[in-house]
């Protein structure tokens, strides 16, 4: 099995149905076990395809273990062999680059192949509602045009819902405290944000002031509609820097995340507003040995 054209996120799913088949003494890896693979993985797009596609994933996970619990075991040496399903769904994988125009098979590519074949782990997706076009559309949603060119390019979909927090969305729900004494440096804030250049405010002051609320406050503001007409199409992200640091385990993955976030913002038309909560945490992160950080 040549893992060479996978993305890291792609061969860690094969791997772990390898120990999936091992763990439950199936003789061989099958569909199944790529699927309940690509179900358990963290920081993977296939939930956010199959929310997308209106799919149950709690029932979809306990009907696969229904599936994978009747699958033949042995007393064996398990999971030494790849079954005829489980080989197709990867060659089909390696097919579907083309739709994309992709270089590498990544998660997505897997969780295509499955719903395009007629075995089991096939059928249970149909029954739960994905299709095959509405799969390719939701994929292509979640991309925005881009094609994957480098083994952890996957971890650029989707950035800015991965590492910041949209504060209209939780101002819209009643999420965030009302901000009471701090009218003057919130209007400052939005003559500011109002220019055509130099239009990048700067919050300094003591722990505990009230910074964030200024940001909070400024969300509020824009879901009400008490804004300048300017700023009232406005979204305000704020950046999440542990979440952004957390799990970048592979050198320059970092920094790719943070060129994601940083892509989405500017090809957005200048429609969203980027608010980085404790800056100063900039230097120095995600800078290891000969390696940028990221105020750099």
């Amino acid at each position: 099995m040549n893992l060479s054209n996978y993305t890291i996120k792609a061969a860690e799913v094969v791997q772990n149905a390898q120990q999936l088949a091992f763990n439950n003494k199936n003789p061989s890896i099958e569909a199944e076990h790529i699927l309940q693979a690509l179900l358990s993985m963290e920081d993977s797009p296939v939930e956010y395809l199959l929310k997308k596609n209106n799919v149950t994933i709690n029932l979809v996970e306990t009907k696969l273990e229904e599936l994978i619990k009747k699958l033949p075991s042995t007393t064996g040496e398990p999971a030494q062999s790849i079954s005829r399903d489980a080989n197709t769904v990867l060659l089909r994988a390696g097919s579907n680059l083309k739709t994309f125009n992709d270089e590498f098979i990544t998660p997505e590519h897997l969780l295509l192949s499955i719903v395009q074949g007629n075995d089991a782990a096939g059928k249970l997706l149909k029954d739960a509602g994905l299709t095959e076009k509405g799969l390719i559309t939701a994929i292509k949603d979640l991309r925005k045009g881009e094609t994957v060119s480098s083994q952890t390019q996957e971890t650029q979909f989707n950035a800015l819902n991965k590492y910041a927090k949209n504060l209209n969305e939780a101002a819209r729900q009643g999420k965030l405290d009302p901000v009471i004494g701090r009218d003057e440096e919130i209007r400052r804030t939005l003559h500011i944000l109002s220019r055509r250049t130099k239009n990048n405010p700067i919050l300094v002051g003591e722990p505990g002031v009230g910074k964030t609320a200024i940001a909070e406050g400024l969300a509020m503001r824009v879901v009400n509609g008490d804004v300048p007409e300017n700023l009232k199409s406005k979204i305000i992200y704020a950046l999440d820097m542990g979440q952004l640091i957390a799990g970048a385990k592979y050198k320059g993955e970092f920094e790719e995340r943070l060129k994601a976030v940083v892509k989405e913002v500017t090809s957005a038309d200048g429609e969203i507003i980027l608010f980085i909560d404790e800056i100063h945490t900039l230097v120095g992160a995600g800078g290891g040995d000969g390696a940028m950080d990221a105020a750099n």
